[in-house]
């Protein structure tokens, strides 16, 4: 993965989202399919994410618009250093990926790349999600529909 697969994999989403529909292709995969990573699937999240959140539109109201913020402060003030910016600056763009901070902090944090966080948390779910168990009744009917093609299918040949 590199920041060209990234690159593509937002454009191809978004204009696809642009375009209406509401189904990613794809997710973990690179090179034209051949190669699934579980790292490029953790990126690929977050970028459906971002897209998601992007297409959806911006919420418009008073508390959005800032309206009573701008009337407290007035014209010609500093909007930026008030409490209410600091508690919204960010709700447009989350990232559970993106590491926003200074170069400088980055680099004597180590310097990991998108890459090494998106194995990272690509191992941490590997290693600890517990997926919800199946109903019973949705569970019953898969392995009915299994044994029933097993049954209807040929026996192997060994050829």
């Amino acid at each position: 993965m590199d920041a060209q697969a990234g690159h593509e994999k937002t454009l191809t989403g978004l204009a696809a989202a642009l375009a209406g529909t509401n189904l990613i292709y794809g997710s973990g995969m690179l090179d034209s399919g051949n190669t699934l990573d579980y790292a490029m699937m953790v990126v690929d999240d977050e970028i459906a994410r971002m897209i998601r959140k992007f297409v959806g539109g911006v919420k418009i109201d008073d508390v959005t618009m800032a309206v009573d913020e701008i009337c407290t402060i007035a014209p010609f003030n500093d909007y930026l250093s008030t409490d209410f910016t600091y508690a919204h600056m960010r709700e447009l763009s989350v990232s559970n990926l993106l590491d926003r901070r200074v170069r400088m902090e980055w680099e004597a944090d180590g310097r990991l790349e998108m890459r090494d966080r998106a194995a990272t948390k690509a191992k941490e779910i590997l290693a600890g999600h517990q997926p919800e168990p199946l109903p019973t009744d949705v569970a019953e009917e898969l392995s009915a529909i299994v044994a029933r093609c097993e049954d209807a299918a040929p026996a192997a040949s060994g050829h």
